[in-house]
C-alpha cells in the first residue's frame, strides 16, 4: 500500500499544477487540454473493452463527460472548480478512510471499496466543498447564516459526491468485465 500511495501522491503532485495551468489559462488552452484527455481516455477505453457496443458506449459516455466539463467551465468557473474539488475530495476521502478504517466491503463489483471509504468520501467532500464555497464564492456571504441554504448546499455536495462514487463503481464494473486491474498505465497509481 505504501508504494501505491507514494505513486499516487507523486503523480498527483505533477498533475495538479498542469491541470490548474490549463484551467486558469482559459478557453483555448482548456479546450486543447480536454481534447487531449478525451483522446487518451478514448484510446484507453477502446483497448480495455473487447465488445464493440461497450467501445461505443464508452466513447459516447466520455464525450458527454468532457463536453459537460467544457460547458460548465465556459458558464461558471466557480461551479466547475466546486464540482472538481468535490470529486477529488470524494476520491481522496474514500482512499484514505477506506485504507485506514477498513471494515465491511461495499460491493463485489469493486472489492477494495468499503463502507468506511464511502462515508469518508462523503465527509471529506462536505468539508472541502463547504470550505471552497466559503472562501471562493463571494455570493455565499449573504447566505452564510441561512440554515436552509446551508442544508441545500450540503445536500448538493452529497449528490455530487455520490454521483462521483457511482461513476467510480461503474468503471470498476467494466474493468472487472474486461478482466483488468487498471483502465490504463499513463498516470502511475491512477489506473
Amino acid at each position: 500500500m505504501k508504494r501505491e500511495l507514494l505513486k499516487r501522491i507523486l503523480t498527483s503532485l505533477l498533475l495538479i499544477p498542469v491541470v490548474f495551468f490549463f484551467i486558469l489559462k482559459g478557453s483555448f488552452f482548456f479546450v486543447f487540454f480536454l481534447s487531449v484527455l478525451f483522446l487518451i481516455s478514448s484510446i484507453e477505453w477502446i483497448k480495455m473493452n473487447k465488445k464493440i457496443e461497450l467501445k461505443f458506449f464508452g466513447i459516447l459516455f466520455l464525450f458527454l463527460s468532457f463536453y459537460s466539463s467544457y460547458f460548465l467551465f465556459e458558464n461558471s468557473l466557480i461551479n466547475f472548480l466546486f464540482i472538481l474539488i468535490i470529486c477529488i475530495s470524494t476520491d481522496v476521502g474514500g482512499y484514505i478512510f477506506g485504507n485506514l478504517l477498513k471494515g465491511p466491503k461495499l460491493t463485489k463489483i469493486s472489492p477494495n471499496k468499503t463502507y468506511s471509504g464511502m462515508l469518508g468520501s462523503l465527509l471529506l467532500s462536505i468539508i472541502s466543498g463547504y470550505l471552497f464555497i466559503l472562501n471562493f464564492d463571494h455570493s455565499f456571504i449573504k447566505y452564510q447564516n441561512n440554515d436552509l441554504y446551508n442544508l441545500l448546499l450540503i445536500i448538493l455536495i452529497l449528490i455530487i459526491s455520490t454521483v462521483s462514487q457511482i461513476g467510480d463503481l461503474i468503471i470498476s464494473f467494466y474493468k472487472r468485465k474486461s478482466k483488468i486491474k487498471n483502465t490504463g498505465n499513463i498516470f502511475p497509481g491512477h489506473g
